[in-house]
């Protein structure tokens, strides 16, 4: 759309969304001068994908790990990077900018705003057998916060996704959802007191239903919105982006956009920068882009999230990158519950597997889950079918460890679990294998062989068929206290279960092409003046995803790039 008529606001420079990233180029774009900053979101709340994620962050070399002694460096984590991520892919020059700019995003929020965060010292990257790999201190996750902090904004937060509170009441973190679930030595005082000191607090559970101690994506992203709060920097729900605005030149110098609506043209003085999310619930462009099968119902990504900044962009003759790919990981869509739960520690304890209908498993169960899915897509087929496939394991697990809605058979017996959950077929249940694969209409013989051989694995303590238990990633969410491999135990005491997964995903990660300072450019490479994007309406900077937080690490620090190049910060 080009310029005409009279605009109904005026700012320097217009954010479109509020999660992580977009309130970073806010917070910074303010702070390095560049006036008057809006930020939009389209929902009801703000806080989008990055909210209800787990808000984990990866960025080598940070000051929290630093300050906590770990030994890194740039050049070691290019080497990964340059051993994780094709070149086709991303260039180099984009690995390096966020490698150096990563730290330096860091220091600068950390030192002007309320953004807090904690070293994950365990967290392993993803692929820790390739060069430049380390088992720790590269991820972080923010620190847990009060809610009330926010004062009457309270009310706007997004919450993180319901499985990262305990009992649907409780916040926790990454490190203590990593030991709860497990129920690793020391796990039942932690999460008392956790309990204890929400119950104390009566008054604000009755009122709000959950603790007032927030953490994980919304602790973040509400820190982020404090610090906006300090400095009166206005944020404007239900307001959507409906086109962009040139000039004669084709630059970018504004917006249409419907608020509360009504529509209304706003005027962005130095720039627009999108940062409004991916596609993962448009199921045409699902249809369009991604592997087959897919479907935005298994999607934990943001409802609000359908590729509107992606298609607009396009329409300004922006060059479109990755878009066959998303944060995939598999997910379990519980009858009742409002969104999929992403399932990742469950099937990586000893004790169980994944199969296919045909009984027969496809990978390895506890490498991560951005893998794990990419080799389901690579084996399934209309002769070999993986979707759905079935989480498979017996009573010791049950009452070991936490499973999604299950929870544990002393927390929840099997006469406590709603019925809808067998009868919609969610979760089978039998005293032996054969009879749970016909219930499940799982071939049985094919599951007696595969079981019969995962007992044998956990018996000698090595897969022969897809190495698991051999990194340290999968070690990760392994059970230290099972030999000779945490990853694999015997699944042999009855009942047996079988549990329903779905492939999905919590994003989209193609996009908008962008160069290093996050302007969006041309098939040509030439750039569209006015106009930046980051997070997942951008084409992914890390889409093999190296390390936990690969989604909002450069979310943020390409956040800080657009607000550097805006305001000439050098």
């Amino acid at each position: 759309m080009t310029a005409g008529g009279n605009w109904d606001h005026e700012v320097d420079v217009l954010v479109v969304g509020s999660g992580n990233g977009g309130m970073t180029a806010a917070l910074c774009a303010n702070d390095m001068g560049a006036g008057d900053v809006l930020v939009i979101e389209k929902g009801e709340k703000y806080g989008g994908g990055s909210s209800i994620s787990g808000g984990g962050l990866w960025i080598p070399c940070n000051r929290y790990a630093l300050e906590a002694g770990a030994e890194d460096s740039i050049d070691d984590a290019m080497r990964y990077l340059e051993a994780t991520v094709p070149e086709d892919l991303v260039s180099r020059e984009m690995l390096r900018t966020y490698l150096e700019n990563g730290p330096r995003m860091i220091d600068f929020m950390h030192e002007r705003t309320r953004m807090r965060y904690l070293n994950l010292p365990q967290y392993p990257d993803y692929y820790t057998t390739l060069p430049g790999a380390r088992s720790g201190n590269r991820s972080l996750e923010p620190e847990p916060m009060m809610k009330s902090e926010l004062g009457d904004e309270a009310v706007n937060l997004l919450d993180t996704h319901h499985m990262m509170w305990m009992f649907g009441r409780f916040a926790i973190t990454q490190g203590e959802a990593h030991d709860f679930t497990a129920q690793l030595p020391g796990w039942w005082k932690r999460a008392a007191m956790l309990i204890l000191r929400s119950v104390i607090d009566l008054p604000w559970m009755l009122k709000w239903g959950r603790s007032r101690r927030i953490a994980c994506g919304c602790a973040g992203v509400a820190r982020l919105r404090w610090s906006m709060l300090d400095r009166a920097m206005p944020l404007w729900l239900r307001t959507s982006l409906v086109d962009l605005v040139t000039d004669a030149d084709g630059r970018v110098i504004g917006a249409q956009l419907e608020r509360e609506g009504r529509p209304m043209r706003v005027l962005a003085r130095k720039g627009v920068i999108l940062a409004a999310g991916g596609f993962e619930h448009n199921q045409q462009m699902r249809e369009q882009y991604l592997p087959k099968p897919t479907d935005a119902r298994w999607s934990g990504g943001a409802k609000t999230n359908t590729g509107d900044a992606i298609r607009i962009g396009q329409k300004l003759g922006a060059e479109l990158r990755l878009m066959d790919g998303a944060w995939f990981c598999s997910t379990n869509t519980v009858p009742g519950e409002p969104a999929p739960r992403m399932s990742i520690m469950e099937k990586s304890y000893p004790g169980s597997c994944v199969v296919n209908p045909a009984g027969k498993r496809f990978t390895n169960e506890s490498q991560n889950y951005m893998n794990y899915q990419k080799q389901l897509y690579a084996v399934h087929s209309d002769e070999n079918p993986c979707v759905p496939s079935y989480h498979i394991f017996d009573a010791r697990f049950r009452r070991t460890y936490i499973v999604g809605p299950l929870y544990t058979s002393q927390m929840r017996p099997d006469w406590a679990v709603p019925r809808r959950l067998f009868e919609e077929g969610y979760v089978h249940k039998a005293d032996t294998i054969a009879e749970l694969a016909r219930k499940a209409g799982i071939d049985p013989a094919g599951l007696e062989e595969t079981i019969r051989r995962m007992n044998e694995f956990a018996r000698t303590g090595k897969d022969l068929d897809f190495g698991r238990g051999d990194s340290d990633y999968d070690r990760y969410y392994g059970d230290p206290r099972v030999t000779p491999n945490p990853c694999l135990g015997p699944i042999d005491e009855p009942p047996y279960y079988a549990m329903k997964i779905d492939p999905g995903d919590f994003g989209t990660h193609g996009g908008l092409a962008t160069n290093p300072s996050a302007q969006v450019v041309r098939e040509d490479g030439s750039a569209i003046e006015g106009l930046y994007a980051i997070g997942n309406c951008s084409a992914a900077v890390l889409p093999t995803y190296p390390g936990p937080g690969s989604t909002l690490g450069p979310a943020m620090t390409f956040g800080y790039l657009a607000a550097r190049h805006i305001t000439g910060t050098a």
